[in-house]
């Protein structure tokens, strides 16, 4: 290798070139930014349209539907989802992976300006925005509270300091506040007198809008100096709103007290926050989709700990949930493994050589490979997160491979009598090519998975590429400084451990066990491969010939011959199909659940409930949970965006390591606990596992089938917290216009509307400008007495055309024109791709969720749809379903390009079958071991059986390699691979040693987050382990078999060529 000339020949330059390595490495860590996932784009776009007043179904025919025709001819469009609720609607538009948001915006902004003339008067502009948002959970929860300030106070504290400090940090996107309790100026409209007055409730607002108001009056000169001139109608004091004049009747002013009560008061709760059982104020802050968590969350605590200096002191703002510290823990977590699997890995080395200087020698690959992937991953703009982080520590046991076998061919040269120089240059020439092949199959086996499809293969792609960079620096490395090394440090003469005399006893019983498994494995092979007989008697000998021609009394018992060679292939076939039995006792999940030490419960109770009695039902939720003495801390929030009727209590637990039960555990007694209270629905966590929507065209139609569907599906054994999205409807009242009645009088729709709604819903005609410098709303409508019955409704005066005997305009009550019905509304109406879309969720308890959604898709399989309707799977087990079909094509193009790396070092089409023959004995492993530590096959696992094809091959190649060599060097087939199995046996199992203990820390899935790598670890330990037991004896004999077929061939080749040319000798002699 020519490499390795130049550095043992130029120590100095070599050991340079690795300074600066060293050098750029630590500069580059030090600006590599700290994330828990790649920063991967998400192309969503989100089209948001406010229509007040508006019912869902009108929201949905007047605006979702027109919005979503014109959005679905963008170019790129993957799906589209639509949100219809009362007074708004959210059309969720999902692109193509690849397609550039910002321009599908503007496409879409460009295709709704062309539907905008067709909407209602009265709905707003859309606003087309891409989604910031990553999911439902916020990223940082903080509360607000005091014992001795009211909420209102505090309300005004939050908005005016807490707030505004929280949106100014960078990577912030939204900020939600619950529990409000703000300051409103009330006028509650008294219908009757505004009906004794002929005075209608436009002329009110008007009025008030008139009356708060500076109006400028331009300017006057003044000697050299200009002053603005300015009429000022603002009003000071509240009570000052009750003598705005509304009217003039009779020859006097009507003033606002005589139609309406002012009052100064609070905005009607819309939420309400608790923390511990204690009211507050409750802040969720979510970082936009490009921003850092970490450094968004350090952002955070910096303004919270300012804040304290701005607040008064008995005012407290705390920090009850942060992704941000469970990040900087788990990214602590998997840094501390890759240290703690490197120092094992080093010491399973030092077991093997005896030796410090090897040691240290080989040991250095490790820092150097690891420090210099940090320069790759600062040049491509990868930032350490739990991807690239977990390829590091996956690479820890497999770095080091190279240097030990290239250390340990050197060892074995020195003791052929070589010198120093001459070991390092021969020893690393003869394992050159074979280094080269195992690193290049293992290249080859992570390019495909960096290069996998969908949102899963851009997670991904940084892993792949980390493990490709840093297994061909580590190639690198061991190329030169290794051998340079090696020919200069010398180990020195005499008792290496004469001064630790215990360590050298214990290295000789060690060294001692490694020849027992010299012996062992020699004689092992010498039978596996030799061509002894032995006699086999089959019972139904010709099954295949009697199941052919259907003549079954052609059985017949035979006796038949099988070598040794037949037996372990055999044997090791059995095994494998045996494996097979293994998978139905393994469950299966798209994501191992990680315990976080934090539990969110979503709570409802039936539609149309009120904000008041949602919140008794949740404090006696909050009673309950009184009972668990792992949970110190709980943040309530009743009422939300989903509606009044629903609710969330997220549970901080204590720290993992202080507590005896799993939260997985704590989930299981919270469910069991919380289901004695009657009138709730409850459901765990933000996403739930299991996900079908049904799609058609009839909302009943719809109604009925995920009923019947949910009523199968409850029947699963493990389905838990099943909801389906149908709700009972809300009541609602329904105002049917007397069109006959109503155009005599001069009375319109729109004017009913606009009578109503505000009296109703309620409408902020201005703002009030307080002593604090806030503006105020000041709101118009009905008291909540007013607004309780039906006949309520009907007692509420119109305007007509038509006067009375005094020459005014007469004014009727509503129910005159027009019939009130109760009815029923919608509380939202959800679509996709067109059509009306309903929805059943679950999470699944006791079961592993993918085996759960197994069942649930047998029932979709048989479910008889109407025509024109559908299921659609998705959530996790739709990400599961294309992230196995992603893998499953990466391990098809890792089998293609092994093959090619290994057909072109060895020279031969039918050499690396025999080397590839160790592939299929990793499931074995990677079976058995997933279900002696109860994981379940998810996606980390699967990823650890693809990376198992570039690791076996390992073995096997150095096997081959040797055998070759022996063989051109003239030595007999069975005596070459006997020689190949002793001199190789010790490097395997000091790379296969190596690689078992440095993932060891990883497999036990210790600290934060590590219920995510264990799996993988698990996968490829279990899968190393009975590849190698299996390759060390099934690759020799397979290769006996390939080498016999080629010499057939040969001699069958060699024959015809015989024949030929006595063909073409025979009319010669003739002759």
């Amino acid at each position: 290798m020519w490499i390795t000339r130049v550095s043992i020949n130029n120590p100095v330059f070599a050991t340079m070139v690795m300074v600066g390595i060293v050098v750029l490495g630590v500069f580059s860590y030090a600006r590599l930014r700290v994330e828990q996932m790649p920063d991967v784009t998400l192309p969503f776009v989100d089209v948001e349209t406010a229509y007040p007043g508006a019912s869902p179904e009108v929201v949905e025919t007047d605006v979702s539907k027109p919005i979503e025709y014109a959005v679905n001819t963008v170019s790129g469009v993957k799906r589209i989802y639509s949100n219809s609720r009362e007074g708004r609607s959210q059309v969720f538009v999902e692109f193509r992976l690849g397609t550039d948001v910002t321009r599908a915006i503007q496409d879409a902004r460009d295709k709704i300006v062309l539907v905008r003339p067709s909407f209602p008067r009265d709905v707003k502009d859309p606003q087309v925005i891409r989604v910031e948002i990553e999911d439902n959970r916020p990223t940082i929860s903080l509360a607000v509270l005091s014992p001795t300030v009211e909420l209102r106070e505090l309300t005004s504290l939050t908005d005016q300091t807490v707030v505004k400090a929280i949106e100014n940090i960078p990577g912030v996107a939204q900020v939600i506040v619950n529990g409000r309790v703000t300051r409103q100026i009330l006028i509650q409209i008294k219908p009757s007198a505004l009906a004794s007055l002929g005075i209608g409730i436009d002329q009110v607002m008007t009025a008030v809008q008139n009356a708060n108001q500076d109006v400028p009056a331009g300017r006057i000169t003044r000697g050299q100096s200009d002053s603005v001139v300015r009429v000022e109608g603002k009003i000071k004091d509240p009570a000052q709103f009750g003598r705005i004049i509304v009217a003039q009747q009779g020859g006097g002013p009507v003033y606002l007290s005589q139609v309406a009560d002012v009052i100064d008061g609070e905005k009607e709760l819309d939420s309400i926050s608790r923390i511990n059982g204690r009211p507050s104020i409750t802040i969720d802050i979510r970082k936009a989709q490009d921003a850092n968590i970490v450094e968004t969350g350090r952002g955070v605590r910096a303004a919270v700990e300012s804040l304290k200096a701005r607040l008064p002191q008995d005012v407290e703002v705390r920090l009850v949930y942060s992704q941000a510290d469970q990040v900087e823990a788990s990214v602590a977590q998997v840094k501390a493994t890759i240290v703690e699997g490197a120092l094992l890995t080093v010491l399973i080395v030092f077991l093997f050589l005896h030796s410090w200087r090897s040691t240290i020698i080989t040991g250095l690959t490790l820092p150097i490979a690891v420090i210099a992937t940090f320069i790759a991953l600062y040049a491509f703009g990868f930032t350490l997160n739990m991807m690239t982080l977990m390829a590091l520590s996956l690479c820890i046991g497999l770095l080091i491979d190279d240097a030990i076998v290239v250390r340990e061919n050197i060892v074995r040269h020195l003791g052929m009598g070589k010198t120093h120089l001459a070991a390092a240059r021969e020893g690393t020439d003869e394992i050159g090519l074979a280094v080269m092949a195992t690193t290049f199959a293992i290249v080859a086996v992570f390019v495909p998975i960096a290069f996998m499809k969908g949102i899963v293969g851009q997670f991904f792609f940084q892993f792949g590429l980390t493990v490709a960079v840093a297994v061909l620096v580590s190639l690198f490395v061991s190329f030169t400084l290794d051998p340079m090394l090696s020919s200069r440090w010398r180990d020195p003469a005499g008792g290496r451990f004469s001064r630790v005399p215990w360590l050298g006893r214990f290295m000789d019983r060690v060294e001692a066990v490694v020849e027992w498994v010299h012996v062992v494995y020699g004689r092992l092979l010498e039978w596996a491969i030799s061509d002894a007989k032995h006699r086999l008697y089959v019972p139904a000998f010709g099954v295949w010939t009697a199941a052919r021609t259907r003549r079954w009394d052609a059985l017949k018992p035979r006796r038949a011959t099988i070598s040794n060679r037949g037996i372990v292939l055999w044997t090791a076939l059995l095994i494998f199909c045996g494996s097979f039995a293994l998978l139905p006792f393994i469950g299966k999940e798209f994501s191992p659940q990680v315990d976080e030490s934090f539990i969110s419960l979503r709570l409802n109770t039936p539609v149309g409930t009120s904000l008041e009695s949602t919140d008794g039902k949740v404090r006696e939720v909050e009673e309950v949970l009184k009972q668990f003495p792992e949970i110190v801390l709980a943040m309530t929030t009743v009422g939300s965006w989903d509606g009044r009727n629903y609710a969330r209590v997220n549970l901080k637990l204590t720290d993992r390591g202080d507590r005896s039960h799993s939260q997985k555990d704590l989930e299981r007694a919270i469910r069991y606990a919380l289901q004695r209270i009657p009138g709730i629905e409850l459901a765990l966590g933000y996403d739930r596992p299991i996900w079908v929507n049904l799609l058609g065209p009839d909302p009943d139609t719809l109604k009925q089938l995920i009923s019947e569907f949910a009523e199968r599906v409850a029947k699963v054994p493990g389905i838990a917290d099943m909801e389906i999205s149908e709700k009972a409807a809300n009541p609602a009242l329904s105002i049917r216009l007397n069109n006959d009645a109503a155009a005599d009088l001069g009375i319109s729709v729109q004017q009913v509307g606009a009578t109503v709604r505000p009296l109703l819903a309620g409408e902020t005609v201005t703002y009030w400008l307080g002593p604090d410098a806030q503006n105020y709303e000041v709101n118009v409508q009905l008291p909540r007495e007013g607004r309780r019955l039906a006949s309520d409704l009907g007692n509420l005066y119109l305007s007509t055309n038509k006067r009375g005997p005094d020459g005014e305009l007469r004014m009727v009550p509503l129910r005159q024109v027009a019939e009130i019905v109760e009815t029923t509304s919608p509380q939202i109406i959800k679509r996709q791709d067109l059509q009306r879309r309903v929805a059943l969720y679950a999470n699944a308890e006791g079961r592993p969720s993918g085996n759960v959604g197994d069942d649930v898709k047998k029932i979709v399989d048989t479910m008889q749809l109407p025509p024109g309707y559908r299921f659609v799977i998705a959530g996790q087990q739709e990400d599961f379903a294309e992230s196995a079909a992603a893998l499953v094509a990466s391990l098809g193009l890792a089998i293609i390009f092994i093959y090619l790396v290994l057909a072109s070092q060895f020279a031969s089409f039918t050499q690396p079958i025999a080397i590839m023959a160790s592939l299929p004995f990793t499931l074995i492993g990677v079976l058995l071991a997933l279900l002696l530590t109860g994981t379940s096959m998810n996606i980390f696992s699967m990823i650890g059986f693809v990376m198992l094809m570039g690791l076996v091959t390992k073995n096997a190649i150095l096997l081959v390699d040797f055998a070759n060599r022996s063989r051109r060097a003239g030595v007999a087939l069975h005596d070459a691979l006997l020689l190949a199995g002793q001199v190789r046996l010790r490097p395997i199992l000091m790379t296969t040693s190596a690689m078992i203990f440095g993932m060891l820390p990883l497999a036990l899935g210790l600290g934060q987050s590590g219920e995510t790598q264990a799996p993988m670890g698990r996968a490829i330990i279990g899968g190393v382990i009975t590849s190698t037991l299996l390759t060390l004896v099934v690759v020799p004999v397979i290769y006996t078999y390939l080498d016999r077929l080629f010499e057939w061939r040969k001699a069958r080749h060699a024959a015809r060529q015989a024949r030929g040319a006595e063909a073409a000798d025979a009319p010669a002699s003739g002759d």
